[in-house]
């Protein structure tokens, strides 16, 4: 793959790159950190790519380290939030109800759903990306759409969060 066709790759995944960043980190600015670094670590290591046709999942698979990297971080720091500032304007989260319900449910879990019910990954691929059987991938959204059936009974319903089983 060229540096070129990974520029359009880029390009036509910022969406997908944006959601599965969101799934793991809640912070807006940590999810355009992962995706920035990401790029950078994807244009530097095109050389390794073995088949373009996997470029979309190569360069998801980078972005979900690089997400996991940011969460190790973020443990070793304190915090700024936790010393409130007096002049500090209140932040609000402005999350969907999906979002909501997402954070809820365990890591593997969040990404499991979000690839395929948000960003239409195939079972398959999702098994590729996150390096697991397929057996695998399909009970962890069996178990996840079960969890959020619950979560969502409590206040919204799934239809209106469009989580459905395929």
């Amino acid at each position: 793959m060229t540096k070129e066709q990974l520029g359009g790759l880029v390009i036509a995944s910022e969406d997908t790159m944006y959601h599965v960043a969101k799934t793991l980190l809640r912070n807006d600015a940590d999810c355009y950190d992962a995706i920035q670094e990401a790029i950078v670590k994807a244009f530097s290591k095109v050389h390794t790519l073995r088949s373009d046709a996997l470029g979309k999942t190569w360069l998801i698979r980078i972005l979900i380290n690089e997400c996991y990297s940011i969460l190790r971080r973020s443990k070793r720091l304190v915090s700024l939030e936790e010393f409130p500032r007096e002049d500090a304007a209140e932040e609000t989260e402005d999350y969907s109800d999906l979002y909501e319900a997402l954070t809820r449910l365990p890591e593997e879990a969040k990404l499991s759903i979000t690839l395929y019910y948000l960003e239409g990954y195939s079972v398959k691929e999702i098994a590729s990306i996150l390096k697991l059987s397929e057996s695998g991938v399909k009970s962890r959204l069996a178990r996840a759409r079960s969890r959020l059936r619950r979560e969502m009974e409590k206040g919204h319903g799934m239809a209106e969060a469009g989580i459905t089983a395929r």
